[in-house]
């Protein structure tokens, strides 16, 4: 076994992986920088899985297969996960909803109506066909051919790229911005951020509905690269994961990013160990479990030392 090749593929596995937890994990930043806490980032990543597979599919059996149908499944996929996510807000923000509870029916509902869905466009499937068009890996002219790196770092779907781009988008807004300061400012003193003259409920339904976009590029991003279709097990936990890596980088971009990377490198392991037969000397379900187990590990040992910010999971009523 080449341990070059083994670690080139395991940096190129992490980011694939990694990619729609960057995603979610950024809309995730977003809601809980505004104070509304977003548990519904794994219903919102399921729609965004769901709306991307279906356009895709359903545009190429009128071009007859394109490189097009899957960028305007995503596209649209950002659309419906922004809209998706209006009833998170109006639940929290204007009639002041318990946050988690309203999160967790989201999640509900989303499995539910994407599975009821499937099922009368498919000819009760429950899941979709095998996508024929579907985003391919972009190899960075030059970079892609240098030796170990390129491989690595230079040859990904492109939505790896974007993910990145948004990493520093993301930075540069909410903290280098007037939109940014005022986002951050209804999360830590929403009531002295109204005294200024910020519209509280106005930021609070950017943010979550921002956030919907951003995770269901996430959801997204798994149907049109590593499962080429949708079903109940395409989005199998991942936007927890992405809110464990949002809380393990102190809701910060930068540390969603590397906290998604390092989450990616659990679930890498399980596709490289078993294109190397190393499935041969380790249980595969351990491997399965790998991811999720982490998961729990990090926020045991790590949640009571995060400082959110200040106003996350409060209501907030003018004038009260």
């Amino acid at each position: 076994m080449d341990s070059l090749s083994l670690v080139s593929d395991l940096i190129h596995t992490t980011i694939v992986f990694a990619t729609a937890l960057i995603f979610a994990s950024l809309g995730g930043l977003y809601s809980e920088r505004s104070g509304v806490v977003n548990i519904a980032l794994e219903g919102m990543m399921i729609i965004g899985a769901f709306t991307a597979a279906v356009v895709t599919y359903f545009v190429d059996m009128q071009l007859g297969g394109s490189s097009f149908s899957p960028w305007l499944g995503f596209i649209t996929a950002i659309g419906v996960g922004m809209i998706f996510a209006i009833p998170h807000a109006v639940a929290t923000v204007t009639f002041n909803a318990n946050q988690v509870v309203s999160g967790v029916a989201l999640n509900f509902l989303a499995i539910g109506v994407s599975i009821y869905l499937t099922k009368i466009l498919f000819d009760g499937s429950a899941q979709t066909k095998t996508l024929d068009s579907t985003l391919s890996t972009w190899h960075i002219p030059g970079l892609a051919e240098i030796p170990f790196l390129g491989h690595a770092f230079f040859s990904a779907y492109p939505t790896s790229f974007i993910a990145f781009l948004l990493v520093a988008v993301t930075y540069y807004i909410l903290f280098k911005t007037p939109f940014g300061l005022r986002l951050r400012s209804v999360g830590e003193h929403p009531r002295t951020a109204h005294t200024m003259g910020i519209n509280v409920y106005k930021m609070r339904y950017l943010a979550v509905m921002i956030s919907g976009g951003l995770a269901a590029m996430g959801g997204a991003t798994i149907a049109l690269t590593t499962t080429s279709n949708f079903s109940h097990t395409t989005i199998s936990g991942q936007g927890y994961i992405a809110l464990a890596a949002l809380i393990f980088g102190k809701w910060h971009p930068l540390g969603a990013m590397f906290a998604a990377l390092f989450f990616g490198i659990a679930s890498a392991l399980k596709s490289v160990f078993q294109v190397y037969g190393i499935t041969d000397y380790i249980p595969v379900d351990f491997i399965f479990l790998f991811p999720y187990v982490l998961t729990i590990l990090v926020l045991a040992g790590f949640v009571g030392k995060a400082t959110p910010p200040a106003a996350i999971g409060q209501s907030y009523e003018k004038g009260h």
